[in-house]
């Protein structure tokens, strides 16, 4: 198996080969691939907290929206103030003003989290849970009476910069930061804090500052998947970030086994192709696409890609 910053190289390539494969791409083919790509950031950021950190966070489409609301209000607000009409630059300065836009968005997500996680990371379980709910459904129903930025109608004319090059580099950065972060000692905390907040407290560890870093981390991402998809759709609006698609990223995590990197994110890539492949079927669609669901959560509830560990023989 390659090393880390040698399978993070591969997959840049391999996305920037991909995404000019010759000839171009069919619009709906590059349409989902794209979502996979977003639907993979936004599972392994929530993984860290969910799989690594052993808590319930139910607001991850919350961050998703402060990252696709701020970054494109800097493509369309500051960025022509600063470098004219992004029409007429040249690539590398559209690249630049998108990178800056994303960052903006990821930086802006993560002080969300900081700032929703300091007061609510001390609580545990169906509460946490509840305290993250509830921040999501407050930050939608702010940007629904924000009018500078479209208020219940959304966000227009939004620039399109994201590509399936931008995609899927991210998503393999985000899968190598959280892969480095994890096997690090530092991440060891992480995995110490899920397995007995107790005890990680009694050998010295403070449970409570490892839980904040991994809500920071994942809002950060979970920020930057949200500029990706405004900067892809071209039009957002408040619905699109609810409760719903917070549960779609949960059910990602649960599906393909809490903690479980490779699980998480074959389980992003069926939980994307699953909905397209009912299409022909559309008035059944959503209804066998839960029943579904509901059966994997049955006959596999320790996640469909997650495998009890081998016992030693003798």
């Amino acid at each position: 198996m390659p090393r880390p910053h040698v399978a993070l190289l591969l997959s840049l390539v391999a996305a920037y080969g991909f995404s000019n494969f010759p000839g171009g791409l069919d619009p709906y083919l590059l349409d989902v691939l794209t979502g996979i790509g977003i639907n993979i950031i936004l599972a392994v950021s929530l993984n860290l907290v969910n799989g690594y950190t052993g808590q319930f966070s139910l607001g991850h489409a919350g961050f998703m929206s402060v990252g696709a609301y701020l970054s494109s209000a800097v493509s369309l607000f500051v960025a022509p103030k600063l470098v004219g009409e992004l029409s007429a630059a040249g690539p590398v300065t559209q690249g630049a003003v998108f990178l800056a836009a994303l960052v903006t968005g990821g930086f802006c997500a993560a002080l969300a989290g900081l700032l929703v996680g300091v007061p609510s990371l001390r609580l545990r379980g169906d509460y946490l849970a509840l305290v993250t709910l509830g921040f999501g459904e407050i930050i939608r129903v702010i940007f629904q009476n924000i009018e500078v930025l479209g208020g219940a109608l959304g966000l227009n004319a939004i620039p399109a910069s994201t590509s399936l090059v931008w995609v899927l580099a991210v998503a393999a950065v985000t899968v190598f930061v959280v892969h480095c972060l994890v096997e690090s000692t530092y991440g060891r905390g992480f995995l110490a804090t899920r397995d007995d907040e107790i005890a990680a407290a009694a050998v010295g560890l403070n449970p409570t500052r490892y839980k904040i870093v991994a809500f920071v981390v994942a809002a950060f991402f979970a920020g930057v998947a949200g500029g990706l998809y405004a900067h892809f759709k071209l039009t957002i609006t408040p619905t699109g970030f609810d409760f719903t698609r917070s549960i779609e990223i949960v059910v990602m995590v649960i599906l393909g086994g809490m903690g479980n990197a490779v699980g998480v994110i074959l389980a992003a890539v069926l939980l994307t192709v699953l909905p397209e492949v009912l299409r022909p079927i559309a008035e059944y669609r959503m209804i066998l696409y839960s029943l579904l669901l509901v059966l994997l959560m049955l006959l596999r509830p320790q996640g469909l890609f997650q495998f009890p560990a081998r016992r030693p023989r003798g």
